[in-house]
């Protein structure tokens, strides 16, 4: 048995020092600058912090409905952190989100603090027309915000 033991250590051992490779490996080719290139491409500009910021400002809404403070305050940080990342990649676009970083948040973060629903209401709707006034200003006015009426998130308190 304990030879056994000893056989199968040294099999995994040695399984660990391969180099597995995969295909999925292989698709940035180039050189350092063109790889560079080709991940700066996939992480894309502020297109995919919308994404992110747009999910988390829905999931920030209904947590706010469920009084589950705690997370709405997670998905608070998280939006800050996604422009704030978005705004490493497309710099251009930092003036029109300062107030929504610097007035907006911060707000909103008080507001949670008080864990009033009314409250929290009142400021989501001011957080919702900051968002809508960037738009305009990044000349996007068609990215219309409004408070989510259907809940797409199983999360629930």
């Amino acid at each position: 048995m304990k030879y056994f033991s000893f056989l199968i250590i040294t099999l995994l051992l040695s399984a660990c020092n391969q180099k597995q490779e995969t295909a999925q490996g292989k698709w940035i080719k180039g050189t350092d600058q063109e790889k560079v290139e080709i991940i700066e491409n996939q992480f894309r500009g502020f297109d995919m912090a919308m994404v992110e910021t747009g999910y988390r400002y829905q999931e920030l809404y209904w947590a706010g409905q469920d009084e589950n403070w705690e997370y709405a305050g997670y998905q608070l940080e998280k939006i800050q952190k996604t422009v704030e990342n978005g705004l490493e990649r497309r710099p251009k676009r930092a003036q029109s989100a300062q107030h929504f970083l610097t007035v907006m948040l911060p707000q909103m973060k008080k507001a949670l603090e008080k864990r009033d629903t009314v409250i929290f209401n009142e400021n989501f709707q001011m957080l919702t027309n900051s968002c809508v006034s960037c738009h305009a200003m990044e000349k996007v006015p068609f990215f219309t915000v409004k408070t989510p009426t259907e809940r797409q998130s199983p999360n629930r308190k």
